[in-house]
């Protein structure tokens, strides 16, 4: 590797660090990218150079911590031979995972008129990797056996929904009764799988 690359690599990696800690203190607005370059080193020049502008700088970010969880996930869930430990795995990961430092940050985005409309349908379309997981278990537990027949892409929502919901209470209850809410939840899931009406 040249270091022409090299040092192009480290700038990249530099001024993202950097972004991440500011948006995560600051939110989206309250980060301009004067700031981003007295913090990370680099002129404005470079971080327009490598990031478009602010929106793509934060979009890099977003998917780089959706990768993140995806990872964790695949990693928490090796050991987990059927389609039922991996839901309540999957329910452990989801609490420990769903509050990142950048989740308000990205709200805010989404949230602002001025916002580019295809950034915020990039940002909503993160949703896509839980989604994808949840798939992925369905149709495991429906290939072996475990679950009848379903229709999978309306459970994935529906387990989405509900564990989605669940992350609104991580800050205000105690983590063994969060816990428990994140167990019991996959429980009734597993449970209205079972008996499915239209199976």
């Amino acid at each position: 590797m040249s270091k022409r690359r090299y040092d192009s690599e480290q700038a990249m990696h530099v001024i993202a660090d950097q972004a991440a800690i500011l948006f995560a203190m600051k939110g989206y607005a309250g980060t301009s990218i004067d700031e981003l370059a007295r913090a990370s080193g680099y002129s404005k020049g470079h971080i327009y150079y490598y990031f478009k502008n602010k929106e793509n700088l934060f979009l890099h970010l977003a998917l780089k911590g959706m990768a993140d969880w995806a990872y964790k996930w695949e990693r928490a869930s090796a050991n987990s031979q059927t389609a039922t430990e991996k839901l309540y795995k999957m329910g452990e990961h989801v609490m420990n995972n769903y509050e990142t430092p950048l989740l308000k940050a990205g709200q805010e985005l989404a949230a602002d008129p001025n916002t580019k409309p295809e950034t915020v349908q990039q940002l909503y379309g993160l949703a896509v990797t839980p989604l994808k997981a949840y798939t992925d278990i369905l149709l495991l537990g429906i290939a072996n056996g475990e679950f009848p027949p379903l229709d999978v892409e309306h459970y994935a929502l529906l387990l989405g929904a509900w564990l989605g919901g669940l992350c609104s209470f991580i800050k205000t209850l105690p983590q063994e009764q969060l816990a428990y809410m994140f167990r019991d939840t996959i429980t009734i899931f597993l449970r209205e799988i079972q008996r499915d009406p239209r199976t």
